[in-house]
């Protein structure tokens, strides 16, 4: 039976909560609060002590805007429910429609996502390992057993997602165990218990599955059509994640890859076309030695 995550990011309100119980249970050592210019978050990425990571995503002010009359006609308020006007009131346009709200600005959206390690089906992390210190573990995550790992670091470019990082201490590689620990005790991971909201929902992945395409269908009734999930059914190289996404933009936007891919799977194709160059530059060269006879 395997264990994951869902994380609905329609849900997630950045508070960080996820990260400080990370930290806490597995007593990772602080970020400390450079400005790292971006935004408001101050870990940035996911790394050797950062095993989870609230990514803060600003998406730019919109430059569309409806047509206006010249002259534009005076703001309509439209009353509030209690009868009176409301401080947030609409400007109509001349066909009656709302074009802004009065004290609420256009001034874009905020896209919110906890970020962790995937446990990818077809883990590269795990087939990269020359050591055999990565394993899927009795719960289906991709574990990392530190005293295994020497440090050689080839387990970090072959995670399509940036997941994995090398410690600068020791030299070990380190990342989410899924609270390896804590699951053995028949308990759900600091993260997902910390979670005021429940963006961030634990458990066997089929039920988790089953929830995360009820939720998008529910979102897609209330309108909401850009909903659609992230690492489930998926055809890439890295196949499902056992920790996937629910999300209302590009992958990209949230800075994930649209179509992770394993860099191990092109090293036969690397080798296949370096060897066809050989060739073709031996034979070359023989022609023209030949010419010059």
């Amino acid at each position: 039976m395997a264990n994951g995550f869902f994380t609905d990011t329609t849900l997630c309100i950045g508070c960080k909560a996820c990260e400080v119980a990370c930290k806490q249970w597995n007593q990772l050592p602080a970020d400390g609060y450079a400005m790292t210019g971006m935004s408001y978050d101050n870990t940035a990425a996911l790394s050797a002590t950062t095993w989870r990571h609230v990514a803060f995503i600003e998406v730019p002010k919109s430059k569309k805007r409806l047509p206006m009359a010249t002259p534009a006609p005076p703001p309509a308020a439209v009353p509030s429910a209690d009868g009176g006007n409301s401080e947030g009131l609409k400007i109509l346009n001349i066909n009656g429609e709302a074009s802004l709200q009065v004290g609420f600005p256009d001034i874009g959206q905020w896209l919110m996502m906890s970020d962790v390690c995937k446990h990818c089906t077809n883990a590269g992390c795990l087939q990269a390992c020359p050591t055999g210190a990565i394993i899927r573990n009795e719960f289906g995550a991709v574990y990392v057993q530190p005293d295994i790992c020497n440090g050689c670091g080839y387990c970090v470019p072959s995670c399509p997602f940036g997941v994995v990082a090398l410690q600068h201490d020791d030299g070990r590689a380190f990342k989410c165990t899924l609270c390896y620990d804590r699951q053995k005790d028949g308990l759900e991971p600091a993260c997902a218990k910390a979670c005021p909201t429940d963006s961030i929902t634990f458990g066997n992945l089929d039920d988790l599955k089953m929830r995360a395409r009820q939720r998008v269908a529910e979102l897609h009734a209330r309108g909401e059509t850009s909903a659609y999930l992230y690492g489930v059914d998926e055809e890439t190289e890295v196949g499902d994640l056992n920790a996937f996404f629910l999300l209302k933009a590009e992958p990209e936007a949230y800075g994930l890859p649209k179509a992770p891919r394993l860099p191990q799977d092109r090293v036969g194709r690397g080798y296949l076309a370096g060897f066809a160059a050989a060739a073709v530059l031996s034979v070359f060269s023989a022609l023209v030695f030949k010419s010059k006879r």
